[in-house]
């Protein structure tokens, strides 16, 4: 496989190599970083608060609704996951996928 064929393959899709790749639409892309700029200017906004001396239950809010947010990313980047590289390394024949998938889950289930 020449080098160009090579690079293509890597860049466009999840396969177990050293340097990983997802291959999201651009509009997938485009909501994530609308969403994760979101969530950054409420983390600012925690910061205002916290520098106000906002009182504690107001914080404690704004802090759930930013772990709500950070869920909600996760869970569109998880869908995609499991929808494509999941299901193409699978395919492959690659099975450790599935134990990295588990170790994904727990991990956001803590």
């Amino acid at each position: 496989m020449d080098e160009l064929n090579k690079t293509a393959e890597t860049e466009s899709s999840c396969h177990a190599t050293s340097e990983r790749r997802s291959h999201h639409s651009p509009e997938v892309k485009k909501n994530l970083t609308s969403r994760l700029n979101r969530i950054e200017g409420q983390i600012r906004g925690i910061k205002g608060m916290i520098d106000k001396d906002t009182y504690c239950d107001d914080v404690i809010t704004q802090i759930s609704a930013v772990q709500s947010a950070l869920n909600s990313v996760s869970k569109i980047l998880l869908e995609g996951h499991l929808k494509h590289c999941v299901v193409e390394r699978v395919q492959e024949g690659d099975e450790e996928v599935v134990d990295e998938l588990l170790t994904t889950i727990k991990r956001l289930m803590k």
